[in-house]
């Protein structure tokens, strides 16, 4: 049975243009936006970052994903208040200030750089007479752009259906906006309970066949596992070049952009490290910062890659101002995952467009916790040196030093020498090859029967 057929789900047309109000087409690629950030006051002896620097720069994230779903940013406004109000967010006041900023600008659509409740959506949108979507929903947009295979399409779609469950109350004329109680109950109940009902049944569906994907995904990964290949993560905050990063690398030809979640879908792909082994590398989505606890369980198989891997590659965008704190949200999300601890590389990306004082202080301020390696994607700087330093952190398969006596006619066992490891001394004594070489456990072991005691 195809997950989409419209004639066994005569019900979709409807979900979809539910969606389509406030998910995957909420932001058309030539749309006007208006930008809405809030900020709390903190005490004046609080050691805390000051909050409204903190909501100018998460304003200018928000701008950065408006323009990456199309949007044409026509204004922002910041608000700093005590406490959000639980009805409006922002207050009845500054309703009417955002109304009339986006009036004036002939915009139809504001994004708030919060999540919103459903109360606070449905009063917002009728305090300011203009449609209104929360920092989550945009996101969902930008990953329904970019979601190309099944699973990546699966994935967001869960997400969005988990999303909108809780919002069809009052959700435009299409349906009654219903409360409790006599004389609320009707056509319109039962007709939003039914779209609920549909929509937890295709939830469920989506589901399984998520959970298809995941077996399917770790029999792949057992087949891996059976040669004893490494696996190494990309992992880093979005947009801080990894596809870039990975394709240098791997030689693949992974989307590289400057949009944020250019690359949705994972890919894998094998590098040979200076010490002859082989791993494979996987680069995956983006982390970003309040990552919703919804989009990192939808993107759970995704995320698998991740808690698999022997070794992560940390890469951060070294030429960006806010590094360090977008550092400090990648970290949280690795440790939701559960793989803060595992062995890490940390590739200082993007040093082509810093100075050389620059580059020296980063390595000198993060060098001391783990491996750091200053690199540019772009122009190549620093790849041979992150090759290093994969090769030394990664656990699995480790080096291990033979001596082999090969007889001269034994041709097979030597290519297989140089194409597995390196050869560190030959020499030839009574018509045999002496070796000193230096290879992987796994092909050590096939060449024992060969090795001087």
């Amino acid at each position: 049975m195809a997950l989409y057929d419209i004639e066994k789900f005569p019900w979709l047309p409807r979900l979809l243009q539910l969606s389509r109000m406030k998910t995957a087409q909420s932001v058309n690629r030539t749309e006007r936006v208006l930008l809405v950030g809030v900020a709390l006051k903190r005490p004046a002896r609080a050691a805390r970052p000051d909050s409204a620097a903190t909501s100018r720069a998460s304003i200018a994230e928000l701008k950065e994903l408006a323009e990456s779903a199309g949007a044409d940013v026509a204004g922002e406004l910041l608000q700093v208040r005590e406490a959000l109000d639980p009805a409006t967010l922002v207050g009845r006041g500054k309703l009417e200030e955002i109304r009339a900023e986006a009036d004036s600008h002939h915009v139809p659509l504001v994004i708030v750089d919060h999540d919103l409740t459903p109360v606070q959506l449905r009063n917002m949108e009728k305090g300011t007479g203009k449609r209104v979507i929360d920092r989550t929903q945009l996101i969902l947009d930008i990953f329904a752009t970019h979601a190309h295979t099944r699973e990546g399409q699966l994935q967001v779609e869960l997400a969005q259906l988990n999303y909108l469950l809780p919002r069809l109350s009052g959700r435009g004329e299409e349906l009654s906006r219903l409360g409790g109680g006599i004389g609320t109950r009707g056509p319109g109940e039962q007709k939003l309970e039914s779209d609920r009902r549909k929509i937890r049944e295709r939830v469920r569906k989506i589901q399984q066949a998520i959970e298809t994907v995941r077996s399917q995904r770790a029999t792949r990964r057992r087949a891996r596992q059976a040669v004893p290949l490494g696996m190494v993560a990309f992992v880093g905050y979005t947009n801080a070049g990894k596809s870039t990063l990975f394709n240098a690398l791997t030689h693949a030809d992974v989307l590289t952009s400057s949009k944020m979640f250019a690359t949705l879908d994972p890919t894998i792909r094998a590098i040979r490290l200076p010490s002859r082994r082989r791993v494979l590398c996987s680069d995956t989505v983006g982390f970003l910062r309040d990552l919703p606890p919804g989009l990192i369980a939808a993107f759970r198989a995704t995320l698998e890659e991740v808690q698999e891997a022997a070794l992560l590659v940390h890469v951060t965008d070294a030429s960006n101002p806010s590094h360090a704190e977008q550092d400090a949200e990648v970290l949280k999300v690795l440790a939701s995952l559960n793989v803060d601890g595992r062995p890490r590389v940390h590739v200082l990306n993007k040093i082509d467009r810093l100075s050389e004082a620059e580059v020296s202080a980063l390595r000198n301020s993060n060098g001391r916790a783990q491996a750091v390696v200053p690199a540019s994607a772009l122009t190549g700087e620093g790849l041979r040196e992150l090759l290093e330093r994969i090769d030394e952190a990664i656990p699995l398969d480790p080096l291990v030093r033979l001596r082999l006596r090969l007889p001269l006619s034994d041709g097979r066992h030597f290519s297989q020498v140089q194409a597995q490891g390196r050869v560190l001394h030959s020499q030839v004594v009574d018509g045999h090859l002496l070796l000193d070489a230096e290879l992987p456990q796994s092909a050590a072991r096939g060449l024992r029967h060969l090795a001087l005691d």
